[in-house]
């Protein structure tokens, strides 16, 4: 049998799915925007917080909303409207992923079977904040399976006017080769970002039939023509897909880390100015996307 265990532990709350013989466990803070913080699938790690690397600078496993990525200088406009977010990159230059990766999110339902345990989690925005004045509610479902593990997100408008949004996922995935590592995808094109990192064009990109990371310093995002990436390492194989149409994918390497950031979004870098994926959300409706994560052992 499954299980979902509740913690505290110095002023944090985490939930923990696991199962039965707690060879795979996801430990999930509520308090830090319901982010994934660890996950060990068949005793092999695949998610972990690594000391000296916070995660108010990594946003590790953040749900970035209504925004992934970047806005520069915190500045888009809206059916007419001018708005500002705070610009929290840097030195202030640019609005950074989104709205509620710090947000506290709540224990709503959970789901416990034989081969698989679920937990959905919700935030509520009631406020109608500088630079995003719209009310909302964000609910995000771990499930753990004998497979993986999924996330899935719903975004609800519960404000009187309809509002702009992207989403993404910033996962990193533990690796202890990295230089011997790869992915596959597919894509034909790339994104051209200037030096603040906020996209400027879309390019052609030659794919070959295996990404090598080696010694890559990875910023970069792709279009994909389709909803998977492969990841391939020593220890494990991981396949993320998606259930919508349009997807794009986001790599990074922290330096001098056994790190990888994978992060699956439905738009990119300056999204509500360039539409490069934006979408609109009419009140009282909502839209829904999950990512699949399934893992195999080397």
């Amino acid at each position: 049998m499954f299980k979902v265990h509740k913690i505290s532990q110095n002023g944090f709350s985490f939930l923990e799915l696991k199962n039965s013989d707690e060879s795979s466990i996801a430990r999930i803070s509520l308090n830090e925007g319901g982010r994934l913080q660890e996950f060990t699938f068949n005793n092999i790690e695949i998610v972990k917080d690594i000391l000296n690397f916070e995660y108010k600078n990594s946003y590790a496993s953040a749900i970035l909303f209504p925004f992934a990525n970047r806005i520069e200088n915190g500045k888009y406009i809206f059916n007419d409207e001018k708005h500002q977010f705070k610009c929290n990159e840097g030195e202030g230059k640019n609005a950074l992923h989104g709205l509620v990766y710090n947000k506290e999110f709540q224990l709503k339902e959970e789901e416990i079977k034989v081969d698989k345990c679920a937990v959905m989690l919700c935030y509520q925005e009631n406020k109608k904040i500088k630079g995003f004045p719209f009310t909302y509610a964000i609910y995000a479902t771990y499930t753990l399976t004998k497979e993986g593990l999924s996330l899935s997100i719903k975004v609800k408008n519960t404000d009187t006017n309809s509002f702009p949004f992207t989403l993404g996922w910033h996962p990193y995935f533990f690796c202890e080769d990295l230089h011997n590592s790869s992915l596959n995808f597919a894509s034909d094109k790339k994104i051209a970002f200037d030096k603040n990192l906020i996209t400027k064009e879309i390019v052609a990109y030659k794919a070959t039939s295996v990404f090598k990371i080696e010694d890559k310093q990875l910023d970069d995002c792709f279009i994909l023509e389709n909803n998977k990436i492969d990841f391939n390492t020593a220890k494990y194989q991981l396949e993320i897909t998606s259930n919508v149409k349009e997807n794009f994918l986001q790599m990074y390497t922290p330096k001098g880390l056994p790190l990888i950031a994978i992060e699956p979004m439905t738009g990119v870098s300056n999204s509500l100015n360039n539409k490069i994926g934006l979408q609109v959300l009419e009140p009282n409706t909502s839209y829904s996307l999950t990512w699949n994560v399934k893992i195999n052992n080397n």
